[in-house]
């Protein structure tokens, strides 16, 4: 049977006896820890469900390098030279999914309790299947990066690329809403406070970074600010800086504190996706768009990057590396 190399493993925080891991091949797979029995006498070796994107079975270039649960048990999947993808559970292959890249295809059928008709089927099935959404913009060649929810009730995907950059999408219809630069090289990790609106990324630089969508201090301005692009409203702060007491103060408006004889302006430039959470009726999925286009001077239209899509847009809409 061929070993599969694993990059991500992610517990479903609702049912934290299912777990899925990915890795060199092109399927996500989840097990059930229930299954496994003290006497010897189990079938925990055995997946109960495959997870893949139907254009991609038996797609030997692409592998999985990130996997993430919501609290909905949603899974997010990452997929390197390729796109990060949203599956429901509904969406899985069953036990039994097609044979895939040579990894796959090369196993008997005894080991994987495949036979032809089975196979049809599963290939008919993943074909009726539900298309996940697709997040697009980013780039995944490089490095093994992961992928995550953000939000409180996890409204937003995040991501990191190669160009340096961390990617936000709206996790209901996949549209792009923040682009901002994190590292001077690869974006490889992207993880969000369990409880507040905050994010921490790692990369190629030797610190990491954390993210708020209010500052807690003053921000400074650079001497050359006429010659600098104006950026994102996210700013730094250390963990030593950071006031539990101030928890979700994110949702209750402001901004960026200004100067002294300016009031903030920022305030009308503050993050949508903010709004939208804080919306007065509680809708956390709301379809509404309030997003002007504007990304803070990244070059980011209809969910690309340019930087990180350097040879331009191919036609069946993939990356190039």
């Amino acid at each position: 049977m061929p070993v599969i190399a694993l990059n991500a493993i992610a517990i479903d925080p609702r049912n934290p006896n299912l777990f899925a891991v990915a890795g060199s091949d092109e399927y996500t797979r989840l097990y059930d820890v229930r299954k496994y029995k003290w006497d010897g006498s189990t079938d925990f070796g055995q997946p109960t469900d495959y997870f893949c994107p139907s254009h991609l079975i038996g797609d030997d270039q692409v592998g999985i390098t990130g996997l993430a649960f919501s609290d909905q048990s949603e899974l997010l999947v990452s997929y390197n030279d390729e796109f990060i993808y949203l599956f429901t559970q509904d969406m899985g292959l069953g036990p039994n999914p097609v044979p895939s890249s040579p990894l796959s295809a090369c196993s008997e059928p005894s080991e994987m309790g495949l036979d032809h008709s089975a196979m049809s089927a599963s290939a008919m099935e993943a074909d009726e299947k539900a298309i996940p959404q697709v997040y697009k913009g980013h780039r995944n060649c490089e490095t093994v990066k992961g992928v995550s929810f953000f939000g409180p009730k996890s409204e937003y995907v995040v991501s990191g690329s190669d160009c340096g950059r961390i990617f936000i999408w709206k996790k209901k219809g996949g549209q792009l809403v923040r682009v901002m630069e994190a590292d001077k090289h690869v974006v490889n990790c992207i993880e969000s406070h369990p409880h507040t609106t905050v994010l921490a990324s790692s990369g190629i630089e030797r610190d990491f970074k954390i993210w708020t969508p209010k500052a807690i201090d003053k921000a400074t301005l650079p001497t050359n600010i006429e010659q600098i692009p104006k950026r994102g409203l996210f700013r730094l702060l250390s963990f030593a800086a950071f006031n539990e007491d101030d928890d979700y103060n994110f949702f209750l408006g402001g901004g960026v504190e200004g100067t002294d004889d300016e009031e903030d302006d920022s305030d009308d430039e503050y993050l949508d996706f903010y709004d939208d959470i804080h919306d007065g009726d509680g809708d956390y999925n709301d379809d509404s768009d309030n997003d002007d286009g504007d990304y803070d001077n990244e070059d980011v239209e209809n969910g690309d990057d340019d930087d990180c899509n350097d040879d331009g847009d191919n036609d069946d809409g993939s990356n190039e590396c």
